[in-house]
């Protein structure tokens, strides 16, 4: 397959309006081809949900989820456009699929943008620490870190997590073909997620296993 240049994914961006990684992947898909990766967007509907993302969603649902036994719960507030689209099955079985992936995988922050400067210096700080007691040579350490702070970022954010019902998918991919289905703009603004007891890594690993297997049921 022929390399897809950072030009192009942005000559298609601007064209569309789709996310940068969506445009990379169409342009992949199409080996290169402009203009068949517009009609690849367009029938993905990915075009279109860019090109809601700002609009004002002020209505929605808050949707819950409890694990069995009561051990987990979680509260998760998604916002739509109008109280019509909060009773659509679509959208309401959405954020059952959501609070439920929350609950699995236990994100801190919906997006990147949402961590504050002070968790993001401390965990900073300590990865740093760790190159350098791991020897990695000084000239290398900005580069290594700023690879290491982008992954842990991805993994604690709720839109960049894979989906634990469909790996092949993130968070927030699910989120745009839902835009693209419904509509509308929807947001997912903000969640809590309780867990009873002790010993938390160990349970949501557990977890996460259990929630995926019934996923595939």
């Amino acid at each position: 397959m022929s390399t897809i240049s950072a030009s192009a994914v942005k000559d298609l961006r601007e064209k569309t309006g789709a996310g940068m990684m969506d445009c990379k992947k169409a342009l992949e898909e199409t080996k290169g081809n402009f203009e068949q990766a517009v009609d690849w967007l367009r029938a993905k509907g990915l075009s279109k949900a860019a090109k809601k993302s700002g609009r004002v969603a002020a209505e929605g649902l808050v949707s819950s989820y409890i694990h069995a036994g009561g051990r987990i719960g979680v509260l998760l507030e998604v916002n739509s456009e109008t109280d019509f689209v909060a009773r659509n099955d679509a959208f309401q079985d959405f954020c059952r699929d959501v609070a439920m992936h929350i609950a699995a995988l236990g994100p801190q922050f919906v997006q990147q943008t949402d961590i504050d400067e002070s968790t993001r210096e401390r965990e900073k700080s300590v990865l740093k620490a760790k190159a350098i007691e791991e020897g990695k040579k000084p000239e290398f350490l900005e580069k290594i870190l700023d690879g290491q702070i982008k992954k842990w970022a991805s993994e604690i954010c709720l839109l960049d997590q894979k989906f634990v019902k469909n790996p092949d998918v993130t968070v927030g991919q699910l989120l745009q073909e839902l835009i693209a289905k419904i509509g509308e703009n929807i947001v997912i603004r903000r969640f809590t997620r309780y867990e009873l007891g002790e010993g938390i890594e160990k349970k949501k690993e557990d977890f996460a296993a259990e929630v995926a297997s019934y996923a595939k049921q």
